[in-house]
């Protein structure tokens, strides 16, 4: 877990913001309403520097959401950010309880763990807010005024370059299915894949994987026969891929895979070419949110042109808006996938596996996927 307080405009600088200093902090002394926005904004600004507060959970991680940060700090110098980094599985089951018992907790929720953050929605815990830039967002993206998809992430499967040579990189989930199957002893120890009872996201995932292919039983099955090794995120699954304790790690998201894949020149990356599931990392306020108009300024903020260039060119994750232009973009990243790309919409129909029997279900028949290949 990390908190990150208090980051300011000194930051803009190391970070290589396009805009001079000077600009940003009149803007923000200013307490301009964005171009677009009706004038009674003015008063959610007021009011949000008057709570001079924001408490965001959340599943980014401290060091991707840092660019984000400085840039809404650098429009609203009066709002303290709070900023606790959480796997899925924490974020959803310690807002639930801080909740119920009626203590402090976050203003903001975002998690990739779309059918969590959806479920929430479901049972009430979410504020109802008009964004002024719900426009800006594909039909796709947003649910009932109550959550907004941020980014467009495709998941794909990492490998060590050393270890696996290219003619072996699967290229498909059937492919990778095969290979799991056919070279047990090969591999034995050496994939690497979510946790999916301790990981809200790595069984989001699976369940989404299994919406489009049942060939994904015949990778559990494969994942059992080589002693698969689990984790809770993408970025422990990285650093083993890296290190060469593992040659592929299987349902990685893909924003962190093609950052990682820049600064080090073993680890490779596919997005399979028979699907590439695209996931976005959800956004909720909050129903009894302490500071609910610094939350509504966040959320406008990340959905706003501004802020999904911010996440598309500084925080290397895939953004949304078809109107922000780049590789890491949706319109990129339909270009370079193409058909292949299977995104996950926003609403009810996410929340199925949720239910506890349908959950324990899944669990169960995982379980005895992996362990019966595995002769556990």
């Amino acid at each position: 877990m990390k908190l990150l307080t208090g980051l300011g405009l000194a930051l803009l600088a190391s970070l290589g913001w396009a805009q001079e200093p000077e600009e940003l902090m009149s803007y923000a002394a200013r307490g301009q309403v964005p171009t677009g926005y009706p004038p009674t904004y003015a008063a959610t600004i007021r009011a949000a520097e008057d709570e001079g507060k924001l408490v965001i959970y959340a599943t980014t991680d401290t060091a991707v959401a840092r660019p984000l940060i400085a840039d809404f700090k650098a429009m609203y110098p009066r709002i303290n950010v709070e900023y606790e980094d959480l796997t899925s599985t924490e974020l959803h089951y310690r807002f639930v309880a801080e909740t119920q018992l009626g203590g402090g907790t976050a203003d903001v929720l975002w998690s990739s763990a779309m059918d969590l953050q959806s479920n929430l929605v479901s049972k009430g815990y979410a504020q109802t807010y008009d964004s002024p830039e719900s426009g800006g967002l594909p039909a796709w993206a947003k649910w009932k005024a109550q959550a907004w998809a941020t980014t467009f992430e495709p998941i794909a499967i990492a490998y060590n370059k050393t270890l696996l040579p290219a003619s072996d990189v699967p290229r498909t989930h059937a492919d990778l299915a095969r290979l799991l199957n056919a070279s047990a002893a090969r591999f034995k120890g050496k994939v690497i894949t979510y946790d999916i009872e301790k990981s809200g996201l790595g069984f989001f995932l699976a369940t989404q994987d299994v919406s489009v292919a049942p060939v994904f039983w015949d990778i559990a099955e494969g994942l059992g026969k080589v002693d698969t090794r689990f984790a809770s995120t993408t970025d422990a699954m990285l650093k083993q891929v890296a290190s060469g304790e593992a040659a592929i790690a299987y349902n990685v998201l893909g924003s962190y895979a093609v950052a990682q894949a820049r600064k080090d020149a073993n680890i490779g990356y596919v997005f399979p070419a028979d699907y590439t599931l695209v996931m976005s990392r959800l956004q909720l306020i909050n129903k009894n949110a302490p500071d609910p108009n610094a939350a509504r300024l966040w959320v406008d903020y990340v959905l706003s042109k501004r802020g999904q260039t911010v996440i598309a060119n500084q925080a290397g994750l895939y953004s949304v808006r078809v109107d922000v232009s780049g590789d890491t973009t949706a319109a990129g990243l339909k270009q370079t996938l193409g058909p292949s790309i299977r995104a996950i919409g926003v609403g009810p129909s996410l929340i199925g596996y949720l239910n506890n029997q349908n959950y324990r279900d899944f669990i169960h028949q995982w379980r005895k996927a992996t362990e019966a290949a595995s002769g556990k």
